[in-house]
């Protein structure tokens, strides 16, 4: 891998590598941008079969946080993290402290929060060397556990979705397919039930499954059979990559909005589901209240500021379903370019203040 010209490719700031003999750390920080603000992004520990691997996880995740914090309106760029190694059996004190002072070295232009393969507890060990972290026990002033304020933003991305494909943004008595009840979107079934939706839902876990229809009325289903249902809205909330070749047409849904990242298997795949009339809300702009709650942490975490923040995911959604009747392209392009345009604005406006600030400094 050719990494500056990788990083030039798709222009990456930076690219930060730690390591602690001691401790046995070997840590990758991806910067991607800061334009809009300092880099936010979770830390993830995974066993990489090479460091190339996991270089280009930690990157590949950077410019998602991009996109996802511009898409949600916040003050933030894009980063991530990786840790390398066996979560469950490598981890240790001295390790996370190391990584906090490797962060703390960065002076704000990353801040971290917790991913896969890490914990509400090892973000408390990060942040006994650095504040630059997110995602804390509350008792150090975090919002706590994240999956309400997700499942809220999902809901209101799903109305949204109503909106554009049925002229309302009213949930009662839409049929909605949901594929996986874990804890975002247990509280999304919360919603909808209270809103006078018909739920449909599938889960490896039929413990989860048990408990959705006993306390929802849901209807469950094996699997593999919550794509063929009959219903208005199919909502994928546990694996990415279930809107594939062999999924997309047995999808009867007028609508698909959900919480799990990366649904579309490929890109191509979004075209599809665009030519046949399938309103789609793209992953990273409707699951992103996890971000928006989180961030609200950085200036002493306030639930109803966050809250409100969170309920703007309608417009933002909404927007999302403008810009692609303006420029006639699929609503996954449309996030990208509704995330774009927002970085592209503070550039201008960034350029233009030091360009002022030049020619005052010329005219002295």
């Amino acid at each position: 891998m050719e990494i500056f010209k990788y990083m030039k490719e798709y222009d990456y700031e930076q690219l930060v590598f730690c390591q602690d003999e001691a401790s046995g750390l070997k840590a990758i920080i991806a910067i991607h941008d800061t334009t809009l603000g300092p880099a936010l992004g979770g830390t993830r520990m995974w066993s990489y079969d090479t460091e190339e691997e996991a270089i280009e996880d930690a990157l590949r995740l950077a410019k998602g946080m991009t996109y996802k914090s511009a898409a949600a309106g916040l003050g933030l760029g894009g980063g991530k993290a990786v840790i390398i190694g066996d979560a469950k059996k490598d981890k240790n004190e001295e390790m996370f402290r190391a990584f906090g002072r490797y962060i703390q070295g960065l002076n704000g232009r990353y801040i971290t929060a917790e991913d896969v393969g890490t914990t509400v507890h090892d973000m408390d060990t990060i942040h006994e060397e650095t504040d630059y972290v997110t995602g804390i026990s509350p008792a150090f002033g975090s919002s706590g556990d994240p999956s309400p304020v997700t499942a809220y933003g999902i809901y209101r991305g799903m109305q949204a979705a109503a909106m554009e494909a049925y002229g309302s943004p009213s949930l009662e008595g839409k049929v909605i397919a949901i594929q996986g009840v874990g804890n975002v979107s247990y509280n999304l079934c919360k919603h909808l039930h209270e809103a006078g939706a018909q739920l449909i839902v599938t889960d490896i876990n039929k413990e989860s499954v048990a408990r959705a229809v006993e306390d929802f009325g849901a209807k469950a289903v094996e699997p593999d059979e919550i794509y063929s249902v009959d219903c208005d809205i199919y909502s994928p909330c546990a694996l990415g990559a279930t809107i594939n070749d062999d999924t997309i047409p047995q999808l009867k849904a007028k609508v698909i909005a959900g919480a799990a990242n990366n649904q579309l298997k490929e890109e191509r795949h979004g075209d599809q589901i665009h030519e046949m009339g399938i309103v789609y809300a793209p992953d990273y702009v409707i699951n992103a209240g996890g971000v928006i709650n989180v961030a609200d942490e950085l200036y002493g975490y306030n639930q109803e500021r966050a809250m409100k923040k969170v309920a703007g995911l309608y417009d933002n959604v909404m927007e999302v379903f403008d810009i692609a009747r303006r420029d006639n392209i699929p609503t996954y392009k449309a996030a990208d370019r509704m995330a774009e345009e927002r970085i592209e604005k503070r550039r201008k406006t960034q350029s233009k203040f030091l360009q002022n600030g030049h020619n005052i400094l010329s005219r002295r």
